[in-house]
Formats: structure tokens, sequence, C-alpha cells
């Protein structure tokens, strides 16, 4: 199946009062994972991987290449509809290079920046790909990180609805990822969201919400999340934690020889990469559920 447009799939789901998950991926296994658990679901479905946790030197040496390779050969013979996104690029080139390689969504992490810096950088990359029909999903405030210790807000910040409604008008960026309280990377507890704030943007911006942090966001605030606008929930560090839990069951179960090679890049059941799947896979099924998604197809 073709690439499906991410704005246009953002815009039905608003119409029709669900959620799309999207389920980053760090590898095919995890790709794979996302998007099977969608077509078992009957789900559309944004995969796509994240820049954040990628080695930025990584991605500059052909990282970007690769990854958006991956994913358009999976995207291809997908028998949902899918999207594929290049989320939180550090650098505009990586931005740019993801377009090149076959995403047909990016998101370049501005969160830190000035705002003449990033309104302009922004602009800049939502002409690029508006030329070529890629949606750009950009991000106005700063959510905070959970820590051993607990929350580090430090360096976090609210988005302002005023100033959210003069981001998009003067960036051109087609949906926004938007801080009201969502936390990234908290996985002992909820998030603590004021949902009145979230009204508040959306009374102010009339494109799709994003939200990031979706790890820790509260499953009774979803349906008036999604009555508020917001058309997308980004997950991450669960699906980590969910695969690596299922290596780690799998590697228990082994006796003292193992055969390498049906374990290792055998792409068979026995690989144990194929549990941390296996696991990751009930996650996002579990997700798609709570988003309303399911039968959307």
């Amino acid at each position: 199946m073709p690439l499906q447009s991410m704005q246009t799939m953002m815009q039905r789901a608003l119409h029709e009062g669900y959620g799309l998950g999207y389920f980053e991926a760090w590898d095919t296994y995890s790709l794979e994972a996302a998007l099977e658990a969608a077509e078992e679901e009957r789900s559309p479905v944004i995969l796509g991987f994240g820049g954040m946790m990628a080695d930025s030197a990584w991605l500059d040496r052909g990282g970007v290449q690769l990854l958006g390779a991956i994913g358009s050969v999976l995207a291809k013979r997908a028998q949902t509809p899918v999207c594929l996104i290049l989320n939180e690029a550090q650098t505009l080139d990586q931005a740019v290079r993801g377009i090149e390689a076959g995403f047909n969504a990016v998101m370049l992490d501005t969160s830190a920046w000035e705002w003449d810096r990033a309104v302009e950088t922004v602009r800049h990359l939502a002409q690029i790909a508006h030329a070529r029909g890629v949606t750009v999903e950009a991000e106005l405030g700063r959510l905070p990180d959970a820590t051993d210790e607990g929350i580090d807000d430090s360096a976090a910040y609210l988005t302002d609805p005023e100033q959210a409604a003069a981001f998009v008008e003067a960036s051109g960026a087609d949906c926004l990822a938007v801080s009201f309280g969502n936390v990234h990377l908290l996985t002992d507890r909820y998030a603590p969201v004021d949902m009145e704030h979230l009204e508040a943007i959306r009374r102010r911006v009339s494109v799709p919400l994003v939200i990031h942090g979706g790890t820790s966001f509260p499953p009774e605030h979803i349906p008036q999340a999604i009555a508020c606008g917001v058309a997308k929930f980004n997950v991450g560090t669960v699906l980590k934690q969910t695969f690596l839990q299922g290596v780690r069951e799998v590697m228990r179960s082994w006796g003292d020889r193992v055969n390498v090679h049906d374990v290792l890049g055998s792409h068979k059941e026995t690989d144990l990469l194929h549990a941390g799947k296996a696991a990751m896979k009930t996650k996002v099924k579990e997700l798609i559920r709570l988003y309303g998604s399911s039968h959307k197809a």
C-alpha cells in the first residue's frame, strides 16, 4: 500500500474521533512489531524512527538514509494505511535528508531553540517538505524529563496558547506538539497533565495537536485529549522497556548451550529478538485500542 499523508490521516482521525499512535521503532523487529499490531487491529498507524535517542553523528553518517530505506520497504507492503515519520531530527539537514530518504513526514526538535530561529527554520523546512507532499510536525513548549530522582522540569515550559497560534501561522507547520504537563521518559506513574491548559491551546490552534510523552499519558484523559484536537500520540519508552523484558525472559529460559544461528539473526521464532518483538506487539495493540483506532483502516 502506498504511503498515506500524515496530515490527511490526522484530519480523518479528528473527524471520526480517534487518535493515531506513533509507535517509535529503532530496528526492523520493532518496526515490524508496530506494523503487524496495526494490521491485526485493522488500524491506521504512524510508523517511524526517532532522532532524540540516536547518536547524531551516526545519523549524519548515513543513518537517516538507512532508516528511511528500512521504513520505506516495510511500509510498501503494509496492509493498513501508514505514513512514515522521521521524528525529532536534531538538525535541519537531518530532516531534509529524511525527506530525500523516503520519509513522508518529518519533525525537527526545536523545543530548546530561540523563537526566531525556530520559526525561521521550521518555515524553511515546511517550504521544502510541502513542495514534495511531506507533512511537517513542529513543537512549541518543552516537556520535562523523568530521572531517577524524579521529574526534572528545570528547562521545561508549558505551551502558551497565543504563542502557539502565532508559531503555526508563521512557520506553516501542519501539526503541533504541545506541553501541558506531559513528561518524557516517565514510567513509574502517570504525568500530571493540565487538561484545561490543553483546551486553552485548542481554542487558539486549529491544526491537529500531538502529545509527546505518551508512555505516561493518563489513559482516562485520552478521550478528552482527542476531543481537544489531539490526533497523534507518540509512544517510545514503554515500547523499549517491553521489548527488553521479552528478550530477558527468553534468555532466562535458555540452558547452558544454545545454537547461536537460531537465536541470533535467524528471524525465526527462536531468535531472541523475536521474543522482544512479540512482547512489543502486544503492547502496541493495547495502545491502539486505547486510542480508538482499531477497525478504522
